[in-house]
């Protein structure tokens, strides 16, 4: 790896895995959903037209599986524009450096979270105490070190564009974390909501194992302010979206999504909000 760059110290491979692990499916003929073992990466573009881009990078030690991903779709040698994140969680940026290298490529983020990408800024603790069921409990063994990218990295535009993804802008939903992100497209109200909410209940290993669809808040044992993460779905909300990747669990659309997302953000605090935990207030 390049000196400028570096993961935390406590990054390893996570003995997790979903039944959708290692599946892709198109969501859209430019949106393309691949599970890398219980997390959610987007391809964006459209196969046979070049570019592309790549929305988050997957679990630690997956490179070589998202590049094989990437040229089974887009052709043998490609490389994206650019990688963009919606948050970067230790599951969300597993395996970017190596990615990084390999492409040659920028990383865009949201200024908040620029913290947790250059080295500085350790992310608060996973907690374990939180309610929720065995994924909880055994989050003390997830990184929560900052990585850094040094010179790769770039902020995204101030103006919502989203550099190399024409038609989408980016929203501003924290909560999960403070520089986290959804990507929206007005023109088929496509979403690509990250963890601001999820349709898979996050804390549950058997869930977690079996993918069940259920539109849920952010991950519990990563969120660590639920004032801002109720705003955030209030606001996704609002957009309408006829379909919707997350960052955990099965893409969603049609009734499904928009009664799921509804009902989530009319009743966030019973249904979101734990009972307990040290980030609950």
């Amino acid at each position: 790896m390049q000196e400028d760059m570096r993961y935390g110290s406590d990054y390893h491979v996570i003995p997790a895995v979903s039944i959708k692990s290692g599946t892709g499916v198109e969501v859209l003929k430019d949106v393309y959903c691949y599970t890398d073992q219980i997390v959610n990466l987007v391809l964006f573009g459209e196969p046979g037209r070049g570019s592309f881009v790549l929305v988050d990078a997957g679990m630690p030690g997956s490179a070589k599986e998202i590049i094989s991903v990437a040229e089974a779709r887009f052709g043998a040698g490609c490389r994206p524009e650019a990688i963009l994140l919606t948050h970067g969680h230790f599951d969300h940026v597993g395996s970017l450096i190596e990615l990084v290298e390999h492409w040659e490529v920028p990383v865009y983020v949201h200024p908040a979270e620029l913290p947790y990408l250059d080295g500085t800024q350790s992310y608060p603790e996973p907690d374990p105490t939180v309610e929720g069921g065995w994924i909880a409990k055994m989050s003390p063994i997830f990184p929560n070190e900052p990585i850094d990218l040094g010179d790769r990295l770039r902020l995204l535009p101030a103006d919502g564009l989203v550099p190399y993804m024409e038609g989408f802008r980016w929203v501003h939903t924290p909560g999960h974390s403070p520089g986290h992100i959804s990507l929206f497209r007005a023109e088929d109200r496509a979403l690509i909501a990250g963890d601001a909410f999820v349709t898979v209940r996050q804390d549950e290993l058997y869930k977690v194992l079996t993918q069940k669809l259920e539109i849920c808040g952010p991950p519990r044992y990563l969120t660590t302010d639920w004032a801002a993460a109720k705003e955030s779905v209030n606001k996704l909300a609002e957009l309408n979206s006829a379909v919707a990747i997350t960052g955990h669990g099965v893409p969603v659309s049609g009734s499904e999504l928009s009664e799921g997302l509804q009902r989530l953000a009319a009743e966030f605090d019973r249904l979101a909000v734990p009972d307990y935990g040290k980030y609950v207030n």
